[in-house]
Protein backbone atom coordinates (compact mmCIF):
# COMPACT_ATOMS: atom_id res chain seq x y z
CA UNK A 1 0.00 0.00 0.00
CA UNK A 2 0.86 3.66 -1.09
CA UNK A 3 0.72 5.79 2.21
CA UNK A 4 -0.68 9.11 1.72
CA UNK A 5 -1.04 12.30 3.19
CA UNK A 6 -3.46 15.18 1.63
CA UNK A 7 -2.67 18.60 2.35
CA UNK A 8 -5.09 21.19 1.17
CA UNK A 9 -6.93 23.95 2.88
CA UNK A 10 -10.36 23.56 1.13
CA UNK A 11 -12.29 21.19 2.67
CA UNK A 12 -14.30 20.27 -0.33
CA UNK A 13 -11.51 19.50 -2.36
CA UNK A 14 -9.15 18.05 -0.15
CA UNK A 15 -12.42 15.45 0.85
CA UNK A 16 -13.07 15.05 -2.55
CA UNK A 17 -9.22 13.78 -3.08
CA UNK A 18 -9.82 11.63 -0.44
CA UNK A 19 -12.69 9.88 -1.71
CA UNK A 20 -11.15 9.25 -5.48
CA UNK A 21 -8.04 8.13 -3.74
CA UNK A 22 -10.06 5.28 -0.97
CA UNK A 23 -11.23 4.06 -4.57
CA UNK A 24 -7.87 3.02 -5.27
CA UNK A 25 -6.86 -0.77 -4.31
CA UNK A 26 -3.12 0.20 -3.75
CA UNK A 27 -3.67 3.78 -1.94
CA UNK A 28 -4.72 4.53 1.74
CA UNK A 29 -4.94 8.15 2.59
CA UNK A 30 -3.17 8.23 6.37
CA UNK A 31 -3.77 12.05 7.01
CA UNK A 32 -5.35 15.06 6.17
CA UNK A 33 -4.35 18.71 7.10
CA UNK A 34 -5.40 22.00 5.94
CA UNK A 35 -2.42 24.03 7.05
CA UNK A 36 0.96 24.23 5.86
CA UNK A 37 3.05 24.43 9.05
CA UNK A 38 1.35 21.28 10.39
CA UNK A 39 2.62 19.46 7.59
CA UNK A 40 5.74 17.63 9.43
CA UNK A 41 3.84 16.85 12.23
CA UNK A 42 1.97 14.65 11.08
CA UNK A 43 4.00 13.06 8.75
CA UNK A 44 6.34 12.21 11.40
CA UNK A 45 2.88 10.86 13.18
CA UNK A 46 1.56 9.07 9.95
CA UNK A 47 4.87 8.00 7.88
CA UNK A 48 3.44 8.89 4.52
CA UNK A 49 5.26 7.00 1.79
CA UNK A 50 3.92 10.53 -0.53
CA UNK A 51 2.70 13.97 1.15
CA UNK A 52 0.40 15.29 -1.65
CA UNK A 53 0.84 19.34 -0.76
CA UNK A 54 -1.41 22.17 -2.20
CA UNK A 55 1.13 25.19 -2.82
CA UNK A 56 -1.15 27.79 -1.20
CA UNK A 57 -2.15 27.37 2.43
CA UNK A 58 -1.97 29.02 5.88
CA UNK A 59 0.33 28.71 7.89
CA UNK A 60 3.71 28.23 5.50
CA UNK A 61 2.75 27.24 1.98
CA UNK A 62 3.13 23.75 0.34
CA UNK A 63 7.19 24.85 -0.87
CA UNK A 64 8.04 25.41 2.60
CA UNK A 65 6.22 22.38 4.17
CA UNK A 66 8.32 20.47 1.34
CA UNK A 67 11.40 21.84 2.34
CA UNK A 68 10.57 20.58 6.12
CA UNK A 69 9.97 17.18 5.19
CA UNK A 70 12.46 16.66 3.49
CA UNK A 71 14.49 17.67 6.52
CA UNK A 72 12.14 15.98 9.06
CA UNK A 73 11.19 13.06 6.76
CA UNK A 74 13.34 12.42 3.67
CA UNK A 75 12.05 9.09 2.93
CA UNK A 76 8.78 10.70 2.19
CA UNK A 77 8.32 11.93 -1.10
CA UNK A 78 6.11 14.80 -2.00
CA UNK A 79 3.62 15.68 -5.12
CA UNK A 80 2.92 19.36 -5.30
CA UNK A 81 -0.62 20.17 -6.74
CA UNK A 82 -1.69 23.39 -7.22
CA UNK A 83 -4.23 25.38 -9.29
CA UNK A 84 -1.89 28.15 -10.66
CA UNK A 85 0.65 26.49 -12.87
CA UNK A 86 3.47 29.46 -12.54
CA UNK A 87 7.17 28.25 -13.78
CA UNK A 88 8.49 30.31 -10.37
CA UNK A 89 6.69 27.73 -8.37
CA UNK A 90 7.74 24.88 -10.22
CA UNK A 91 11.16 25.89 -10.02
CA UNK A 92 11.53 26.61 -5.78
CA UNK A 93 9.07 23.39 -5.71
CA UNK A 94 11.42 21.11 -7.05
CA UNK A 95 14.42 23.07 -5.03
CA UNK A 96 12.85 22.17 -1.92
CA UNK A 97 12.24 18.61 -2.40
CA UNK A 98 9.15 18.35 -4.45
CA UNK A 99 9.86 15.13 -6.66
CA UNK A 100 6.70 16.16 -8.99
CA UNK A 101 4.10 19.06 -9.56
CA UNK A 102 1.03 18.70 -11.21
CA UNK A 103 -2.13 21.21 -11.51
CA UNK A 104 -5.59 20.60 -10.28
CA UNK A 105 -7.52 20.84 -13.19
CA UNK A 106 -5.37 17.41 -14.47
CA UNK A 107 -8.04 15.15 -15.10
CA UNK A 108 -8.80 13.17 -11.98
CA UNK A 109 -7.35 9.12 -12.86
CA UNK A 110 -4.54 10.78 -13.67
CA UNK A 111 -3.74 12.01 -9.74
CA UNK A 112 -3.17 8.29 -8.81
CA UNK A 113 -1.32 7.33 -11.49
CA UNK A 114 1.18 10.41 -10.49
CA UNK A 115 0.74 9.02 -6.84
CA UNK A 116 2.13 6.01 -7.64
CA UNK A 117 4.77 7.22 -9.45
CA UNK A 118 5.72 10.00 -7.33
CA UNK A 119 5.99 6.73 -4.81
CA UNK A 120 8.68 4.60 -7.31
CA UNK A 121 10.92 7.85 -7.23
CA UNK A 122 10.09 8.95 -10.67
CA UNK A 123 10.13 12.70 -11.81
CA UNK A 124 5.90 14.02 -12.16
CA UNK A 125 5.78 17.20 -14.78
CA UNK A 126 2.97 18.80 -16.46
CA UNK A 127 5.48 18.82 -19.86
CA UNK A 128 4.15 22.63 -20.95
CA UNK A 129 4.80 23.66 -17.34
CA UNK A 130 8.28 22.42 -17.73
CA UNK A 131 9.31 23.89 -20.73
CA UNK A 132 8.19 27.35 -19.44
CA UNK A 133 10.37 27.38 -16.79
CA UNK A 134 13.18 26.23 -18.39
CA UNK A 135 12.28 29.47 -20.66
CA UNK A 136 11.89 32.17 -18.19
CA UNK A 137 15.08 31.30 -16.06
CA UNK A 138 15.34 31.95 -12.25
CA UNK A 139 13.96 34.76 -10.72
CA UNK A 140 16.38 38.08 -11.08
CA UNK A 141 15.19 39.06 -7.91
CA UNK A 142 17.11 38.21 -4.75
CA UNK A 143 15.77 37.23 -2.07
CA UNK A 144 16.14 41.05 -0.42
CA UNK A 145 14.23 42.58 -3.39
CA UNK A 146 11.52 39.95 -3.26
CA UNK A 147 11.01 40.25 0.52
CA UNK A 148 10.88 44.46 -0.12
CA UNK A 149 8.60 43.51 -3.32
CA UNK A 150 5.63 41.48 -1.04
CA UNK A 151 6.32 44.07 1.77
CA UNK A 152 5.18 46.97 -0.29
CA UNK A 153 2.40 45.25 -2.61
CA UNK A 154 0.00 46.28 -0.41
CA UNK A 155 0.53 50.13 -0.89
CA UNK A 156 2.46 50.64 2.35
CA UNK A 157 4.99 53.57 2.17
CA UNK A 158 8.98 53.25 2.12
CA UNK A 159 8.85 54.32 5.71
CA UNK A 160 6.53 51.70 6.70
CA UNK A 161 8.13 48.80 4.71
CA UNK A 162 11.22 49.66 6.61
CA UNK A 163 9.40 49.44 9.88
CA UNK A 164 8.76 46.71 8.59
CA UNK A 165 12.09 45.08 7.78
CA UNK A 166 14.20 47.04 9.85
CA UNK A 167 16.02 48.84 6.78
CA UNK A 168 16.60 51.59 6.22
CA UNK A 169 14.02 53.98 3.49
CA UNK A 170 16.83 54.16 1.30
CA UNK A 171 17.89 50.81 1.25
CA UNK A 172 13.86 50.07 1.07
CA UNK A 173 13.69 52.47 -2.24
CA UNK A 174 16.87 51.34 -3.47
CA UNK A 175 15.39 47.53 -3.26
CA UNK A 176 12.42 48.29 -4.76
CA UNK A 177 13.68 50.59 -7.74
CA UNK A 178 16.22 46.82 -8.77
CA UNK A 179 12.97 44.44 -8.33
CA UNK A 180 10.91 47.54 -10.61
CA UNK A 181 13.85 47.58 -13.19
CA UNK A 182 14.70 43.96 -13.58
CA UNK A 183 11.47 43.22 -14.01
CA UNK A 184 11.14 46.11 -16.66
CA UNK A 185 7.62 47.23 -14.95
CA UNK A 186 6.64 50.93 -14.46
CA UNK A 187 6.17 50.84 -10.87
CA UNK A 188 5.89 48.27 -7.75
CA UNK A 189 2.20 47.36 -8.13
CA UNK A 190 3.18 45.98 -12.10
CA UNK A 191 6.64 44.26 -10.95
CA UNK A 192 4.68 42.25 -7.88
CA UNK A 193 2.16 41.30 -10.51
CA UNK A 194 4.67 40.35 -12.90
CA UNK A 195 6.89 38.20 -10.29
CA UNK A 196 3.56 36.40 -8.83
CA UNK A 197 2.59 35.61 -11.96
CA UNK A 198 5.69 33.93 -12.83
CA UNK A 199 5.93 32.09 -9.06
CA UNK A 200 8.81 34.16 -8.37
CA UNK A 201 7.42 35.42 -4.56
Amino acid sequence: MIRVLLAEDQDLVRGAMAALLSMEPDIEVVAEIDRGDEVLTAALQSQPDVALLDIEMPGVDGIAAAAALRGGLPQCRVLMLTTFGRPGYLRRAMSSGATGFMLKDAPAAELAVAIRRTARGERVLDPQLAAQALSDGDSPLSSREAEVLVSAVDGSSAADVARRLFLSEGTVRNHLSAAIQKLGARNRMEAARIAREKGWI
